[in-house]
């Protein structure tokens, strides 16, 4: 199946091929055809499955047949709502690249940057609006932005949304859009909470579901390198080094250990940065793009500054520290093999670490390869009662710093 027999427009199929996306992904072939007949969509689907092209696509067709070579000053028709500004800004950058042998307008707002370039594009005029919910409100409340005239509205990363204390800003959100409209809604993950949303946003919509989160795209390979504290540096630098990488994502649990690692990858002369919490966005957007140009070849990132990277063809992700929580790990290595494409996912695991290892396998239900030829100590001998007891004691501590955390990161995004 091609584009064109999803009923894809010329315009866009261009931009496409200048892309070099020749099939669409299964969500892509589920969703555009239905979100083009004009229906609700409720979408379970996570990173890297092609779902931004699912709706980016299907929305700018509608709006581009509708009124795209009108010369009036455009309203806003299509409102996509996102969760951090690293997402808000990749999808904006997709539909930049979908759009562009249309004449269709477009702009992205985020918090945490001064307002001013943001509002003076709002008063040009746009077709699609990307947006975060404490600027979206905020300019709304300033008079800046009018969701009157919306005819298509996308909430992405529910469970991610909801995780993150946004509950209120969207139920204030909903208020404000006309109830006569198409709406879109995506998440990883279904619990109940996200089916009881859904519920109060869509009508009568179509479900496409693709990859649970227990799952890991068939197409990465996994490895496990057991290891310890003290040698987990050189061992990085020699993983890098032998396998000659030209360009790695490297997952670090905590803020202070992503700028660590970032301090002893350039000492041993490899191009590094971080993206984190504690970075302005000017620095993480700089960090972000120096990443995809080639500038730096390892960028550090921790979890929640990581949600939305898209970078085209990554190869390697790198789990620095594994992750207690074992869906955290899915969501991380799926970042590689996109698309069909061949990706690969090492994690370096210490004694207390081990369970986790034994986590994840047990959700995605699938080994991890052990890599056990390399120039450092080893420990994935069993542990011993005492290991165990303190291994477990590490995972309670990382759990409660992983909830306080994201109460701290709620609280943040709340004054925003």
């Amino acid at each position: 199946m091609n584009f064109e027999q999803l009923g894809v427009i010329t315009p866009i199929i261009k931009a496409l091929e200048e892309k070099n996306y020749q099939s669409p992904t299964p969500i892509q072939a589920q969703a555009i055809p239905l979100i083009l007949n004009r229906h609700d969509l409720l979408g379970c689907a996570q990173t890297g499955t092609g779902k931004t092209a699912a709706f980016s696509i299907p929305i700018i067709q509608l709006i581009h047949e509708r009124e795209g070579d009108k010369n009036y000053r455009p309203k806003i028709r299509a409102l996509i709502v996102t969760p951090t500004r690293e997402l808000a800004i990749q999808i904006d950058e997709n539909i930049k690249a979908y759009s562009k042998h249309t004449n269709l307008k477009h702009a992205v707002i985020f918090g945490g940057v001064k307002q001013g370039k943001q509002v003076e594009e709002l008063r040009r005029g746009v077709h699609i609006l990307v947006a975060t919910p404490g600027r979206l409100l905020d300019l709304e409340q300033q008079g800046f932005i009018s969701l009157k005239d919306i005819k298509l509205f996308v909430l992405d990363e529910a469970d991610r949304m909801l995780d993150m204390g946004f509950i209120h800003d969207i139920k204030k959100l909903l208020k404000l859009l006309p109830t006569k409209r198409q709406s879109l809604f995506f998440s990883a993950t279904m619990p109940k909470n996200i089916i009881d949303l859904s519920k109060t946003i869509l009508n009568n919509p179509k479900k496409v579901e693709v990859t649970p989160v227990s799952s890991t795209a068939e197409t990465i390979q996994q490895y496990v390198y057991y290891t310890n504290k003290k040698s987990k540096n050189d061992l990085l630098t020699h993983i890098i080094e032998k396998e000659e990488m030209e360009q790695v994502l490297l997952f670090s649990r905590t803020k202070h250990g992503a700028d660590r690692i970032v301090r002893t990858l350039k000492k041993k002369n490899i191009s590094a940065a971080a993206i984190h919490g504690d970075k302005s966005q000017p620095q993480r957007q700089k960090a972000l793009n120096n990443f995809k140009s080639g500038s730096i070849q390892v960028l550090v990132a921790t979890d929640i500054a990581a949600r939305g990277i898209d970078i085209d063809k990554l190869r390697y992700v790198i789990n620095y520290d594994i992750p207690n929580i074992s869906e955290t790990y899915v969501h991380r290595i799926g970042r590689s093999g996109r698309a069909g494409e061949e990706g690969i996912a090492i994690s370096l695991c210490e004694p207390e670490e081990n369970t986790y290892v034994k986590d994840i396998e047990k959700l995605t239900g699938q080994k991890l390869t052990v890599v056990k030829e390399h120039p450092f100590p080893q420990t994935d001998k069993p542990m011993t009662a005492s290991e165990k007891k303190e291994a477990e004691k590490e995972k309670n501590r990382r759990k409660q710093e992983f909830f306080a955390n994201r109460k701290k990161n709620r609280d943040k995004q709340k004054r925003r």
